[in-house]
């Protein structure tokens, strides 16, 4: 009796297929190496995370530039962008 199992016929051919993958690693050579290659895909993930990483610092030291005003009692907000911000908001709440 044969099963078939996503396209893999019976527990002999899933047998037939580790043993292949034996043979064929034991041919490498001990010289080569391991050898890794990443996907391009993989590869922007790890310059937008580089790229993210290095605007969190700029973002976290304006941060701190802000929280020292705030504590120094220097804040100036600009009174004009802090209206349109709060009108914007509330008229997008609306819509909703």
């Amino acid at each position: 009796m044969s099963v078939e199992f996503l396209g893999v016929g019976g527990l002999g051919q899933i047998g037939a297929m580790k043993k292949a993958e034996k043979s064929q690693a034991g041919k490498k050579s001990a010289s080569q190496g391991d050898q890794v290659q990443f996907s391009s895909v993989l590869q922007d993930v790890q310059k937008a995370q580089t790229t993210s990483a290095a605007a969190n610092s700029g973002r976290n030291e304006r941060v701190q530039e802000l929280k020292a005003q705030i504590a120094d009692g220097s804040y100036q907000p600009d009174l004009n962008k802090v209206a349109t911000s709060l009108m914007q908001f509330l008229l997008e709440e609306r819509q909703l």
